[in-house]
């Protein structure tokens, strides 16, 4: 797969002359990384610590639905692929214009193809995570507009990576750097 390299190694600390190296490698190759995945599987965090690791700016793709996205979840209502439609235009418009990490659901893969539509190398990390692990997760959360009850409407949503899709499918029910070192190990 282009811009994918699924045996890269160990993965290096963000401090190491190596690091820098394989940053301005990364940096060439991948236009743009897309971590993704169901509420509570923890994409924020997991795009968060990847962006300051390899010096890129973070998108929240939660930053980009209209409000009527944003007071339906919250109602605990699944929003339908017509709503995702002006979120993923807008989102794509965004990425389109810088080399960055997103962290955004990309659910279905025809969100994906929006999104790969930017014309340059994408990459998707779609993280994954037991059922219950992320009803915790999502029931801890303060502030957010997505309540628990939408978590089962977004597995049955969620389609798996196919093959042909450039990225990989990681478990993220374990530490965060276990995480982040396989996420680097995939996009060295």
């Amino acid at each position: 797969m282009e811009g994918v390299n699924r045996d890269a190694g160990a993965a290096l600390g963000p401090n190491t002359p190596q690091n820098r190296n394989w940053v301005r490698r990364m940096r060439s190759d991948i236009h743009c990384v897309i971590v993704s995945g169901p509420s509570g599987v923890g994409k924020s965090t997991v795009a968060g610590k990847l962006a300051t690791v390899i010096g890129l700016p973070l998108v929240e793709a939660d930053d980009y639905h209209p409000a009527s996205n944003r007071r339906k979840m919250a109602a605990g209502l699944p929003l339908e692929d017509a709503d995702r439609v002006p979120w993923l235009d807008a989102l794509a418009s965004a990425i389109s214009a810088q080399r960055c990490v997103v962290a955004c659901s990309a659910l279905k893969s025809q969100y994906r193809s929006r999104l790969r539509e930017v014309g340059q190398t994408v990459v998707f990390i779609q993280l994954e995570a037991p059922i219950e692990l992320l009803r915790d997760r999502v029931g801890a959360r303060v502030g957010h507009f997505v309540p628990v009850s939408l978590v089962a409407s977004q597995m049955d949503d969620l389609e798996p990576l196919a093959p042909d899709e450039n990225g990989a499918r990681i478990d993220a029910s374990r530490p965060i750097d276990l995480v982040l070192k396989d996420v680097l190990r995939v996009i060295a």
